[in-house]
């Protein structure tokens, strides 16, 4: 059955995998940049740690819930083999044969069978990023060069992604390790989407070459020569008493000389010889090397920081897709996380698609799109529309239902990591998540401390949120629940009081309870309204006049 067509810019929640298969049409995509979960932290020896071995519990579970060797991984495997194209099965065959089963061979099958459908919904005219660092680097371009063709890798960029680590002092014997890897791949060998893109001049090399401030103007210049060594026409004449040396003739003709003249583009030397001016700010800068050295990570105090434990910089997604995609083409990020891809493609005016796996992801991008672009429109397909679909959600994965419901509110998860299935809970005191909020009268922050049920609820939880919250010394407390409340909880709600707002002179219900059925009807925590839970993505001016229909 052929894919359905997508016509809006659209965010999915779900397995990247099924919703390429069924949502992506074939060759429908300009440009794919994806950065999966990859945990450079653990070592190069746990990833190859044997299935039966040991693990850190206090390691990061994105990884090791993702790319586990386990039924899943087998069958995936055996998928390869049996239905990938020949070479693709070799390949894959071949470097279980050399790993083994383990967590790196689960991530190279995980990640080979999405690869495939990757390359399927791209364009013949299109290209593919792969962000990732050292640890699998040289096994995912075996895995890329199978599935690409090696004719069709085109860079390794290397981006500097942090600044000098001293490891020395916690007793590493080893260099620094301060890079990330992004390899690039066109679809086509011979008709790929490439912009030049510039990046400026280092001071040095200013300093060295445009030594010159013209008077008047204060634009910096170099002076360059005027002759050349074949003539081309009319260019062996005399200029104010020069002449070019034997055997050298003018670069331009008499006409154009003139021109430079009147344009007061020409520079004397001492002895009278013109030199033809070229202005600093006229030049585009130079063309995008393989190394990226002029991007800085997002520092702890960077104004797009949204908190996001793998967010990367705007302005290194920005410079991607710039160069390998125009204006109303269409851009996938099938692992979108906190979504930077997508607000670069927004930006820029291209259309865009992002999957990822955890409702949490999902809510941070839909925060941040709206923040970034008020006037912005997209779908979100996979969160649950209804309460008998949020009923099979909590059934499904409690943690996502929590993160799902909690995005419902704004308010941010107190525990867990992207992509976890378990590893969320560890002494959460009572606290599933927090809104915060600014009190205009002091200018103090505030919190609302807020916990989720899925399951039954009765008069003792209102009675532990309510001691939570004063232990915490909170203002407000807010139970979401699948059921609906019971009046004893209704009544040990009201006892509970207000929150008087000083700055807003309203009170507020210290202890609030709401349905999932009155979440999806538009109801919200009734606070002051002076919301940070987020940290707020700065608005940008979007590139005008491109954003079409989208129809793939």
């Amino acid at each position: 059955m052929a894919a359905k067509p997508i016509t809006e810019n659209t965010l999915f929640y779900g397995d990247n995998l099924p919703i390429l298969h069924e949502y992506i049409a074939d060759e429908s995509i300009d440009l794919i940049y994806l950065d999966p979960p990859f945990n450079s932290k653990r070592t190069y020896n746990v990833l190859f740690k044997d299935e039966s071995g040991l693990e850190s519990e206090a390691q990061i579970a994105a990884f090791d819930d993702t790319w586990h060797w386990n039924r899943a991984a087998e069958e995936t495997y055996h998928e390869l083999v049996t239905q990938a194209p020949d070479h693709v099965s070799r390949m894959i065959a071949a470097l279980r044969e050399f790993i083994g089963t383990n967590q790196m061979m689960a991530y190279l099958v995980m990640m080979t069978i999405r690869l495939v459908e990757l390359h399927r919904v791209l364009k013949s005219t299109g290209n593919l990023y792969l962000h990732c660092d050292p640890t699998a680097s040289h096994y995912l371009k075996i895995v890329l060069d199978t599935i690409f063709g090696p004719q069709n890798f085109r860079n390794e960029f290397i981006w500097k992604r942090s600044s000098a680590h001293s490891d020395a002092k916690q007793g590493a014997k080893q260099a620094g390790r301060i890079h990330d890897v992004l390899f690039f791949y066109s679809k086509s060998d011979s008709n790929w989407t490439w912009n030049t893109v510039y990046t400026p001049y280092d001071q040095e090399y200013v300093d060295t070459n445009y030594r010159y401030v013209e008077e008047g103007t204060n634009r910096r210049f170099k002076s360059t020569d005027l002759t050349a060594a074949k003539p081309g026409g009319d260019t062996l004449y005399e200029w104010k008493g020069h002449r070019p040396s034997e055997g050298r003739y003018w670069a331009y003709s008499k006409k154009n000389m003139e021109k430079f003249e009147r344009d007061r583009r020409l520079y004397y030397t001492r002895s009278g010889t013109p030199r033809l001016k070229q202005y600093l700010d006229e030049m585009p800068g130079v063309p995008l090397q393989d190394i990226w050295g002029d991007i800085p990570p997002i520092s702890s105090r960077a104004a797009e920081r949204l908190g996001y434990p793998t967010q990367k910089p705007l302005a290194l997604l920005e410079r991607i897709v710039q160069a390998s995609s125009n204006p109303g083409d269409v851009v996938l990020d099938p692992f979108c996380g906190c979504g930077t891809t997508v607000a670069a493609a927004q930006k820029l005016g291209r259309r865009w698609i992002g999957i990822d796996i955890t409702h949490l992801a999902i809510a941070l991008q839909k925060y941040r799109l709206k923040q970034m672009f008020p006037e912005i429109n997209f779908k979100v397909i996979g969160e649950p529309p209804s309460v008998a679909a949020a009923q099979h959600l909590a059934q499904q994965n409690r943690f996502q239902f929590e993160w799902w419901a909690l995005s419902l509110v704004r308010a941010r998860p107190t525990g867990g990591q992207r992509g976890s299935k378990r590893g969320k809970k560890g002494a959460d005191r009572g606290i599933d998540g927090v809104i915060t909020f600014i009190d205009e009268a002091k200018r103090k922050p505030k919190r609302v401390l807020v916990q989720v049920k899925s399951g039954k609820v009765s008069s003792p939880n209102i009675r532990d949120l309510r001691g939570t919250v004063e232990r915490e010394k909170a203002a407000i407390g807010v139970l979401i629940t699948l059921e609906s409340p019971t009046s004893a909880m209704e009544k040990e709600a009201i006892t509970a009081g207000f929150y008087h707002s000083p700055g807003w002179q309203l009170d507020y219900p210290r202890i609030q309870i709401l349905t999932i059925e009155q979440l999806l009807g538009g109801e919200q925590v009734k606070m002051p309204f002076t919301s940070v839970t987020f940290k707020q993505a700065q608005k940008v001016k979007q590139t005008e006049g491109t954003q079409r229909k989208l129809e793939i």
